[in-house]
């Protein structure tokens, strides 16, 4: 099962569930998108069981559960990827919208999981994938709502895998921790800033994450997976120095969030994007030309040894010291 299966990472990761042969539930509010997913899943080799559903409502989402396992017979994987935002200073965004988001991208989560393990626990098997961000560490400007709701499911996916471990279960979750995507969220979320909403580079490529999804679901005794030199760079560089990494992002991190032009998107808080405008947004955004389609410390990540440890670390220090000169500059 993989929500926010209509766009973005969920859609390219319900795609590369399917090269494998697998049968996936695909659950998002976007029927057109969702559409399209099921459409690609076939065509991938898989099979496809649309369910549309809004994350944020709890029996909603046990009811999904539940019709995926009245199809399919059990659920080996379920993939929380659903979420949405507003880029917004914090005093700009309402208590309605902050809750929103939060009931969307961390309730959401929450509700997933719960949904999981109702049909997990019994059979003593199954992988919940939690997909992350670099900002479930570090909290960045204009992302206020976001990057609390990121922080939220590391808190509770920690909590989580002790009462797991305590309990001797045979069910697994682990987090996947990305970098700046390459996704339509930029195009359709909520936002109030002068210019047009863009992530900060280096970019990838949503095929990158997914395919470290699908590893993960695989390897779920890792309790995480850093993907993107950049994330590596960011979370060391926030535990050494976060006060330093707060100034750069205070100086930087308005700019680097913004391009030329006007969000001319709605955003997709209240209803989903492709409702009224009868459009498939698909999994890429519009930063095609500059997004990377392989990320080598992935590649490390994926093939942990003492050498890619080194290699990954080295990474990061790196990136730590650039960040230095940087802000001294």
């Amino acid at each position: 099962m993989v929500t926010g299966a209509s766009g973005g990472v969920g859609r390219a990761t319900a795609r590369a569930f399917a090269a494998r042969g697998d049968r996936v539930a695909l659950l998002a509010r976007g029927r057109e998108g969702l559409a399209a997913a099921a459409d690609e899943v076939q065509r991938a080799g898989g099979e496809a069981l649309v369910v549309p559903v809004d994350v944020a409502d709890a029996k909603a989402v046990d009811d999904a559960a539940q019709q995926v396992v009245d199809a399919f017979g059990h659920i080996d994987v379920w993939v929380n990827d659903a979420f949405s935002g507003v880029f917004a200073p914090f005093t700009e965004i309402t208590p309605d919208e902050f809750r929103r988001v939060t009931e969307v991208s961390y309730l959401g989560y929450v509700f997933g999981t719960r949904g999981a393990l109702h049909h997990m626990l019994p059979r003593d098997r199954g992988t919940i994938v939690q997909v992350g961000s670099a900002l479930a560490y570090r909290g960045i400007p204009l992302q206020s709502a976001y990057c609390g709701a990121k922080h939220a499911i590391q808190g509770f996916n920690e909590s989580l895998r002790c009462e797991l471990l305590h309990s001797g279960t045979g069910v697994r979750t682990t987090m996947v921790q990305l970098p700046a995507m390459n996704t339509p969220q930029f195009d359709w979320v909520l936002s109030r800033m002068p210019g047009r909403a863009r992530p900060v580079a280096p970019v990838f490529q949503p095929e990158v994450a997914a395919r470290a999804i699908v590893h993960a679901a695989s390897h779920a005794r890792r309790r995480e997976y850093w993907v993107g030199g950049s994330t590596v760079g960011t979370l060391l560089a926030n535990a050494a120095v976060p006060g330093l990494l707060e100034r750069y992002l205070a100086r930087t991190g308005f700019d680097a969030q913004q391009d030329e032009g006007e969000h001319g998107s709605p955003g997709n808080l209240w209803s989903p994007a492709d409702g009224p405008h009868g459009r498939d947004f698909g999994p890429h955004g519009r930063f095609d030309e500059e997004s990377h389609n392989h990320s080598a410390q992935n590649w490390l990540s994926r093939n942990r040894t003492r050498a890619g440890t080194a290699l990954a670390v080295g990474a990061g220090v790196v990136a730590v010291g650039r960040l230095a000169r940087r802000v001294r500059a």
